[in-house]
């Protein structure tokens, strides 16, 4: 749980409900007790576009990997120096 979570009792969740979920949509992440122990975590859903997350990875990984040729056929003599690294 992260320290700048709210957190609130499911009887205070039970009773503001909708409160809570419009906090949520905001942003806000809500830490849920049960007899003071945290059961559970509300807070906004973020699917993420899995189309930009590897593109964003691939970005982050340039100029720090070599590639090589992954499409040729299986068929073919691999030559270990063909790079001239």
């Amino acid at each position: 749980m992260r320290l700048d979570m709210t957190t609130i009792s499911l009887s205070a969740l039970r009773s503001n409900l909708p409160s809570f979920v419009r906090r949520a949509q905001q942003g806000e992440r809500i830490a849920i007790t049960v007899h003071g122990k945290t059961v559970a975590e509300l807070g906004p859903h973020n699917l993420p576009d899995q189309r930009k997350a590897a593109l964003q990875r691939l970005a982050a990984l340039r100029g720090s990997v070599i590639t090589g040729d992954v499409l040729a056929p299986l068929d073919e003599a691999w030559s270990f120096d063909a790079d001239h690294l």
